[in-house]
Parts: structure tokens; sequence; C-alpha cells
């Protein structure tokens, strides 16, 4: 697996590159966005670990770049505690994020559980055009984060609710017949909802369902449902399909197709 680490901190950089490479990853590193950049234009690379502050061109701006030409997964790397810049590249597009200080374990887990849900990237998968970071080529119309391939062929077809279409098959939603752009975390939420539609799940179930990770972090599930809400929703301060249970949690109101 390429994995690209992007950090300007040299000395963390080489010993967690050391590590990764001790657990099977092929690791290619970046010091600034430019570097980066160059990267993901001449590599194939399966995920990237993003720190935020980034000398020149900062961690954010690099993400918003990285979203508009690819669905790469993404984990941002933020000091601790640092609640708004995790909440800001959760917005953006971002896959995950981890603080710093952290166990190299603990990582390798998000990563392969990120790999394990968004299954072998496939054709149905957005590429980058060759030449799109190095020319500044914009992006596809439909938001920063880009619709996030899954395995192809699983047999499990399509859920249709109300004007929303979901092709479990090749990971897309349609909404009245236009693809909307989803993350790998919004579209497995979205799925997660939509197949327990009118049931009530808590923050807690979510997050376990979703991330399958023992430690519950509520604040990233509130994040990714308002920015689902946000793709899905005619109204989002008023949703028709995600609907919240104050002091519960959120159902997806199934609507009646016929």
């Amino acid at each position: 697996m390429n994995l690209l680490l992007v950090d300007d901190e040299r000395l963390f950089v080489k010993g967690l590159s050391a590590s990764l490479r001790k657990e099977g990853f092929n690791v290619f590193t970046a010091f600034d966005g430019d570097q980066a950049l160059d990267i993901l234009e001449s590599e194939k690379i399966d995920i990237v670990l993003l720190d935020i502050m980034l000398p020149g061109m900062d961690g954010i701006t690099l993400l918003k770049k990285i979203r508009q030409q690819t669905d790469i997964p993404v984990i941002m790397l933020t000091a601790k505690d640092d609640y708004a810049d995790m909440v800001l590249g959760l917005e953006l597009g971002a896959d995950d994020y981890i603080t710093k200080p952290f166990h190299t374990r603990v990582l390798v887990a998000r990563i392969h559980t990120i790999m394990r849900r968004i299954g072998p990237r496939s054709e149905h998968a957005r590429q980058p055009a060759p030449g799109a970071f190095t020319a500044g080529t914009p992006g596809t119309t439909g938001g920063a984060a880009g619709t996030t391939a899954g395995a192809a062929g699983t047999g499990e077809g399509i859920l249709a609710c109300g004007r929303l279409k979901i092709d479990l098959d090749r990971r897309t939603l349609y909404k009245d017949g236009k693809e909307i752009e989803l993350t790998a975390k919004e579209f497995d939420i979205l799925c997660t909802l939509a197949r327990n539609s009118n049931r009530v799940l808590s923050l807690e179930k979510i997050y376990d369902l979703v991330w399958q990770e023992l430690d519950c972090d509520t604040r990233t599930v509130d994040v990714h449902i308002s920015r689902l809400r946000e793709k899905i929703e005619d109204d989002p301060s008023n949703p028709s399909y995600i609907k919240t249970k104050w002091g519960v949690g959120y159902y997806f109101r199934k609507e009646d197709n016929s």
C-alpha cells in the first residue's frame, strides 16, 4: 500500500516513516504542500497522512486541492485538542483525524479500518487527471469532497429512498438521478442510517458501526452528519431524510417510493 506522509517535522517524519515501513507500507514523504502535490501527480497513492501545520501552503489548503481532484482517503494529523482544525478538516472532506502524539499501532488500525471500509480502489474511483495538481486543473462540480469508491461486485444492489438512490456496489449516491459526491465516511453513515430506516441510532452506535473503534468520539459523528445533510437535504436546517431525536441520536426517515 502506497502511503504519503506530509509533515514538516523531519524527525517526526523519519521516525513515523520507519515504523510504518515495518508495518508493510510503502511510504512517500513530503515536507510541504508543493512536494506533496508533485508526489500525488507522479505516484499512485492509496492514502494520505496530512499535518495541518505546514510551511507555505497549509494542510487545509492542500486538502482542498486534493479533494478537487481525487477521493484518495486522507487522515489529518492535528495538535492535541485542536477541535477547530479537526472540524474544519472533516468538513472539507478528510476521512479521519488523529491527534499528536499518537501510538503507531493506533494510526495503523485507523488506516486499515478506512481501507477495509472503502475496499480496493476500482475503476469507479475518481483518479486525478494527468497534470491536475501541477497545472491547477479545476475540480469537478459537486463540492470539496469526492465520491468514495468501494469494492465492486459486492452484489448488495440498490437502496431506493424517495428521491435518493444508493448504489451499494458502486458506493455512489444519486438524488433525482444526479450523482452526489460523498466521502467514505459520509457514504457509510448514510448506508448505516438507511439500512436502519425509521430506527433511532445513538451517536455511540453510529460511531461503533462506521468507525469500528473502541474509543468513541461523538463530536465527529455530529460533524459528518451536518456535512452529509448539506449535500442531500433540500433544506439542511429542516432535514427530510436524516432526522434528529434530541437527546438520543439520529434516524433516517424513509419516504414512500410508490
